[in-house]
């Protein structure tokens, strides 16, 4: 089903807000309301939802989904031609989020949107990761599963049904995510998941082309092709994101040295160092750690 894809940057992971079920006679139509500050994701359990946003319309059938913007305005498109029953969810997210026409359009701005996303939720040095949703989705089976656990829980004292709808909420957003992915994009994303595992785990040592093909056994062009198309840069781009991210966690969190930190995550020579931090934050390891540093 092509569809929009809304990238969201976690963490923090998208976090649920509220759930409930609305049923919709003949002749019923969706209410009309605009700027509701939460994404509404509609599924239709039974009959059809015709429904528009923002101009665009819609008609959601039995084991479909559609997710409402928080900022739209959503309307019935027209009355339904028959009983229809759904299910809604609200959810929110503290970060960055963009709508991209298709995957490719996702991949290409990622690292973008990460950065973007590490400003506005103050993640100064935490590893962030993207989530992909589409906008109009078939449910697979899974996710249908985990989508009724919500209800499963009304007879749940208040503070652990909310707990649980929480956990269930991510656990049905990544079925989402997963059921995305084209064949070709699961290749590609299951071998940049290799490269990147391997870099997180070696970084500090020595990596070059010539040990990532040893290691994962395929050519070093093929390797760039897949973490492009998934991580938005080659390996050895990724490998310097890494280190430069680390000591970002090392300036903040340590009396290291500057020479301790370069050496510490990998680069050879504390000028290099000095001079990739530079070019990436805007200032140097030592101006990044007095920002943050207690004034006294």
């Amino acid at each position: 089903m092509d569809s929009a894809i809304l990238h969201f940057v976690s963490p923090p992971i998208p976090y649920f807000v509220d759930c409930g079920h609305a049923s919709y006679g003949v002749g019923d139509t969706h209410i009309d309301r605009t700027g509701i500050q939460v994404f509404d994701l509609i599924v239709v359990r039974k009959g059809v939802l015709p429904i528009g946003e923002n101009g665009h319309t819609w008609e959601i059938r039995e084991g479909e989904g559609l997710v409402l913007l928080p900022n739209g305005h959503h309307y019935g498109s027209a009355p339904c031609k028959v009983d229809t029953e759904i299910i809604w969810i609200h959810f929110q997210t503290f970060g960055s989020w963009r709508m991209c026409q298709n995957m490719d359009e996702c991949l290409v701005n990622q690292l973008e949107l990460i950065e973007e996303h590490k400003k506005l939720a103050y993640l100064n040095h935490a590893d962030a990761c993207s989530i992909f949703i589409p906008k109009h989705m078939k449910l697979s089976a899974k996710a249908m599963e985990a989508l009724e656990t919500f209800f499963k829980q009304e007879n749940e004292p208040q503070s652990l049904r909310n707990w649980r709808r929480q956990a269930s909420f991510q656990q049905f957003l990544q079925h989402l995510d997963r059921d995305l992915a084209s064949p070709a994009n699961v290749t590609a994303i299951q071998l940049a998941d290799q490269i990147e595992l391997f870099i997180r785990q070696h970084y500090a040592s020595d990596i070059t082309n010539s040990v990532l093909q040893k290691k994962l056994n395929y050519h070093p062009n093929y390797l760039a092709k897949a973490m492009l198309k998934v991580y938005g840069m080659t390996p050895l781009a990724y490998l310097q994101y890494y280190r430069l991210e680390q000591s970002k966690r090392l300036l903040l969190q340590t009396s290291w040295s500057i020479a301790r930190i370069a050496d510490e995550v990998g680069f050879q020579h504390i000028s290099h160092f000095s001079t990739c931090f530079s070019k990436k934050e805007g200032l140097s390891p030592t101006g990044f750690r007095s920002k943050f540093a207690k004034k006294r």
